[in-house]
């Protein structure tokens, strides 16, 4: 086969249209990777300074994931005093302090589990 053959005939992934329950099967993982990898395991924390809640989720010690419910410009102060320097909430920076702070205290709690970590 021609290398201009392999390439109208080649698929980064396949379709499996020959194999319905395949696609099927696919299709389901798919969704429950979904739910796993972006939904689940997450837990409000709210910062001990200013009340700003968010959605966390730990991976492990070294790995958080922090989803904002807002705009993050608009309700935490440290974000928000930073903005016109910074340009918008969207533009990479540092995280806030006070809350990496109460993060940090969840887990030290137990509210905010660690997985493969056991509660001390």
């Amino acid at each position: 086969m021609s290398a201009s053959a392999r390439k109208i005939t080649w698929a980064k992934s396949p379709d499996f249209s020959e194999w319905p329950g395949r696609a099927e099967a696919i299709a389901a993982q798919t969704a429950i990777d979904k739910i796993d990898y972006l939904e689940s395991g997450r837990h409000e924390v709210q910062c001990r300074e200013c009340g700003t809640c968010v959605l966390v989720r730990k991976n492990s010690l070294s790995h958080t994931s922090v989803q904002w419910q807002e705009d993050p410009d608009t309700v935490c102060p440290t974000f928000r005093a930073t903005a016109s320097i910074r340009g918008s909430s969207i533009t990479p920076r540092e995280g806030c302090p006070q809350l990496g702070a109460s993060i940090d205290q969840a887990v030290l709690d137990g509210t905010l589990p660690v997985p493969g970590e056991s509660p001390t």
